[in-house]
């Protein structure tokens, strides 16, 4: 985002977003600044409904809330941005050649009709002979006409892919910066944002959302023990084992350090435990070679897994928490198993909700 305030300007921004850092408890750096500045200045109305949202009942900001808000409101802005300006572009000049196509079409009529006057005129009439070069002159305008149409055309359609290939290439980048570069998974960017999406679009009627929280088992100790390299290709190898068992509307990521995640948009309970257990079953059955292709196999890595089935109306962080909870009684009970997060019990006085999920 290019900034276009003064420096009085600035230098107020400057003195509010300070005043708004220390009465945080995140840490005074630069992306706590870019929040706060982009809030003060009133530049992001979806960053200040969010950061307003979040300051109730007199919160204070973390470190994890403002690296969120940077990830939704003004890391991805530019590619955002940039996809809305190539949607203008490419409707601006689909617009112009239609409208080219249409003169060229009329001016090709207009041209053909000016040929047959000419054809009539020419024929030995001894009156006509000034109005037969009046007509000439008209019809080379209009063939001249008809050929700077034609190369408006040619240029037109040289945009328009032009237009379409900056187009993908943006998507392209957005894309990418959802994705985990070690494990080929979504990142923690891409999971909040399908999340959201999941939530958004929950149906009372359909089975789920269910979300399930994994975290690998011992993972420091397997570092400290063989190394970080190691560590890098279980981490991979679980997104591999991921990869290939979540599938369609499902979404896999990494949610962070060694702690995966997977969003099952239209899955009851018994099929998110079930899914749980065979992701529980495949990684405990998984070697992963220590030193390149000829390394020693390593074995006995583990998983513990949280799971949790959406109550109607729950936020999205009271979700995760849920699964989260449910993965730490895992961890507690021994590890290498699946734990399902508990319903909160009906006040008294009200009926349970006998349908299974």
């Amino acid at each position: 985002m290019r900034y276009r305030h003064s420096t009085a300007q600035s230098a107020e921004y400057l003195r509010l977003a300070v005043k708004r850092m220390t009465q945080q408890q995140a840490a005074l750096h630069p992306v706590s600044y870019a929040v706060w500045y982009q809030y003060v200045a009133g530049l992001n109305p979806l960053l200040q409904a969010e950061v307003d949202g979040l300051l109730q009942d007199n919160r204070r900001l973390d470190d994890e809330n403002v690296y969120a808000l940077y990830d939704r409101h003004i890391a991805e802005l530019d590619a955002a941005t940039a996809l809305r300006i190539g949607d203008s572009v490419g409707q601006l000049v689909d617009q112009v050649s239609e409208s080219a196509a249409q003169a060229g079409h009329e001016a090709s009529r207009f041209g053909n009709t000016l040929e047959r006057w000419s054809d009539t005129l020419n024929e030995p009439v001894s009156a006509g002979g000034e109005i037969a070069s009046d007509v000439a002159d008209i019809l080379r305008g209009t063939r001249n006409m008809q050929n700077a149409i034609s190369t408006l055309q040619t240029r037109l359609e040289e945009s328009r892919r032009e237009t379409q290939q900056l187009r993908q290439e943006v998507a392209r980048a957005r894309e990418e910066a959802l994705i985990d570069g070690l494990t080929g998974l979504s990142n923690r960017k891409g999971f909040d944002l399908a999340l959201t999406t999941c939530l958004e679009q929950a149906a009372p009627d359909v089975p789920g959302p269910c979300l399930l929280m994994i975290d690998l088992d011992n993972f420091k100790r397997l570092n400290d023990g063989l190394g970080h390299v190691f560590g890098d290709r279980v981490l991979s190898s679980i997104g591999q084992i991921l990869r290939a068992n979540v599938k369609g509307k499902d979404t896999a990521a990494r949610y962070g350090g060694e702690e995966f995640a997977v969003i099952l948009p239209q899955t009851p309970r018994g099929g998110a435990i079930g899914l749980a257990e065979a992701l529980r079953a495949l990684v405990a059955a998984s070697r992963v070679r220590r030193v390149g292709d000829e390394g020693p196999l390593i074995g006995n890595i583990t998983v513990s897994i949280g799971v949790a089935d959406y109550l109607a109306g729950e936020s999205a962080t009271d979700f995760v928490n849920r699964a989260d909870r449910a993965l730490y009684l895992a961890k507690t009970q021994g590890r290498n198993r699946v734990i399902l997060a508990p319903r909160p019990q009906p006040a008294a006085g009200r009926q349970a909700d006998p349908l299974p999920r």
